[in-house]
């Protein structure tokens, strides 16, 4: 399969302030993407899983080392093809739904009926057709995370980074939504990064997995999770998933451990 983003020896230092030391929050990491994949990222909280991401997107300039997508570097922005997905809720209040999903084309200065089609093919493919004229706070959690996964596949990435995007829904609806995502993953034949503390999540979402360690984040393990193309959360289960969750905890347990200053039992 052929290789989409890289990072190699890549470290991300925090400098201190007001008599701090630097905060050493990442690497050094090796990590090779490959394209057309979907894959998932767990790891303690505060081990550096969000500033990889920030790194690979070019939100951040990585302290050491090197990262490219598509066979070129990646300088400090965001590259053509790349698209971002945060956690936080961040459509606008002020703009209807379709405003939402068309305000990156917009700025791109796309012609007017391009950018009417694909925010109409968005719509419909993430099930918000009948919201098109709907305001986000009209809306519940789970469909304001389609506005703005709307708005990112618009813009038709070839590499979709998610960071916690359905952190804050409870426990079935982040399942359905990862069917969604699922879909969305296969009808766009996107590379995808997803960044979770949920170990349900990335195992039924991801064909491979990276589990960090405590900070500064390095990679432990790529776990190679063996699940067909055409999945849904129905895979939760079968025997297999519980082996993959339990593998996880195994690695993520000491780590996690570690990272709240206590010490593994022996």
């Amino acid at each position: 399969m052929k290789e989409h983003a890289l990072l190699s020896d890549v470290t991300r230092i925090y400098p201190g302030g007001a008599g701090r030391p630097p905060v050493h929050a990442l690497g050094p990491v090796d990590l090779s993407l490959r394209e057309g994949e979907f894959f998932g990222v767990v790891g303690p909280s505060g081990c550096g899983k969000s500033t990889l991401l920030e790194v690979l997107a070019g939100l951040a300039v990585p302290s050491e080392g090197v990262v490219r997508f598509e066979d070129r570097e990646i300088h400090g922005e965001v590259p053509a093809g790349i698209g971002v997905v945060f956690q936080d809720d961040a459509s606008f209040p002020w703009l209807s739904v379709a405003d939402n999903v068309a305000f990156g084309l917009r700025r791109a200065g796309l012609p007017r009926e391009e950018i009417r089609q694909r925010v109409d093919y968005a719509l419909r493919f993430m099930g918000l057709g009948d919201f098109r004229d709907a305001y986000p706070a009209q809306l519940s959690g789970g469909m304001r995370q389609r506005v703005c996964i709307a708005r990112t596949l618009v813009l038709r990435p070839r590499l979709i980074l998610l960071d916690e995007p359905f952190g804050a829904l409870d426990a079935q609806t982040r399942l359905l939504m990862g069917d969604e995502l699922l879909r969305l993953w296969r009808e766009t034949g996107a590379t995808v990064l997803l960044i979770t503390h949920a170990l349900d999540e990335a195992a039924m979402l991801s064909d491979r997995i990276a589990v960090m360690s405590a900070r500064p984040g390095k990679l432990i393990e790529i776990l190679d999770t063996g699940w067909p193309r055409e999945r849904d959360s129905r895979i939760a289960g079968e025997d297999d998933f519980g082996h993959i969750t339990g593998h996880l905890w195994k690695l993520l347990r000491g780590e996690s451990l570690k990272s709240l200053g206590m010490e593994a039992a022996s």
